[in-house]
């Protein structure tokens, strides 16, 4: 098992495909010019498929494919396959763009759950969150899953002043549809123009909700990294990802690797571990693997605290969003 020095046993490997992404959410990849990784940089798919068997050898029980936009790489059908042949659940995020390209690939792999990037309900607003105009395309391709019986999370990031004033039209899409509505925090990276005053907390997101709707708690565990809801009496459900204002360290069992083969042990953590070039070497990683782990700090990646008034988001050392896969 992959326990680090806080006794975390770690079963959630998160693998990005590429950095690359068809559309340009600013708290994600700001720039328009951005420059992204030269193919040979990327791990290719027998890599992929090499590194996460050493994963699973070490415990490791669910894998979720991330980006960037993972469905944009040309050989993605071909590492759904491959990982698909591991003892793991496999799952993915993506912003759903080309999801309809892909639906009897998901199910010949056995994929039973995705998670779809969507931040606003409205077309136009979509478009200028996005930089790009497939609103229509990726709220039919959430339908498409959903006839197909897959369970369908949406993640909204929210942000104040640009879509906090969608959480009830959100929450009021589950009362006939069952998707589970996830509201992140909006979190600092480099790049993202990230300011405290800008972060709806979990606690007012859930006020604004519970001023109109009867709302009721749904147990989770203690893995969980959100704090879930429904509405009484509708059929989806709904939470909140409260990594700034209550974050879920205690129970972290996630893992990262990056597209260009980097093991990151937490998602603001500064340090890396370059797995793919001793993995090209013909060197052995695992002792790589474990050092990483034992290294983890208890708390986001020992960069800052939940007191995010605080947070100077110039001073932090990490990749931006895109570049570390989410």
């Amino acid at each position: 098992m992959l326990i680090d020095s806080h006794q975390r046993i770690h079963t959630y490997l998160r693998i990005s495909l590429t950095d690359n992404c068809n559309l340009r959410c600013f708290y994600c990849m700001p720039a328009e010019q951005y420059s992204f990784m030269p193919a040979a940089h990327l791990m290719q798919s027998t890599e992929i498929l090499e590194l996460a068997k050493i994963f699973v050898e070490q415990g490791v029980t669910k894998i979720r494919l991330t980006g960037g936009e993972p469905l944009i790489r040309k050989d993605v059908a071909e590492i759904i396959h491959l990982l698909s042949s591991l003892p793991v659940s496999l799952t993915l995020t993506t912003n759903g763009i080309r999801v309809h390209q892909f639906v009897d690939a998901f199910k010949a792999a056995g994929i039973t759950s995705i998670n779809v990037s969507l931040d606003t309900l409205q077309k136009n607003k979509f478009k200028q969150l996005t930089r790009r105009d497939e609103f229509e395309r990726v709220k039919n391709n959430i339908d498409l899953l959903l006839q197909h019986n897959f369970k369908v999370k949406v993640n909204a990031v929210v942000v104040k002043g640009v879509n906090d004033d969608e959480l009830l039209d959100f929450v009021q899409w589950t009362q006939h549809t069952p998707i589970d509505v996830r509201f992140i925090e909006f979190m600092p990276f480099e790049g993202n123009q990230w300011k405290s005053d800008k972060l709806v907390t979990y606690q007012q997101m859930l006020d604004t909700i519970a001023s109109v709707y009867d709302i009721v708690p749904i147990q989770g565990d203690i893995h969980d990294t959100s704090k879930q809801f429904k509405v009484h009496n509708f059929v989806g459900t709904f939470a909140m990802i409260t990594t700034m204002s209550a974050p879920f360290c205690e129970g972290c069992n996630r893992i990262r690797l990056t597209a260009d083969g980097k093991m990151k042990n937490c998602l603001f953590g500064a340090d890396e571990t370059d797995l793919l070039t001793p993995l090209r070497n013909h060197q052995d990683v695992l002792p790589l693997i474990q050092r990483n782990i034992l290294a983890k700090h208890k708390a986001l990646g020992g960069q800052f605290s939940n007191q995010f008034n605080l947070i100077d988001a110039n001073s932090l050392h990490n990749r931006s969003m895109i570049a570390i896969g989410g």
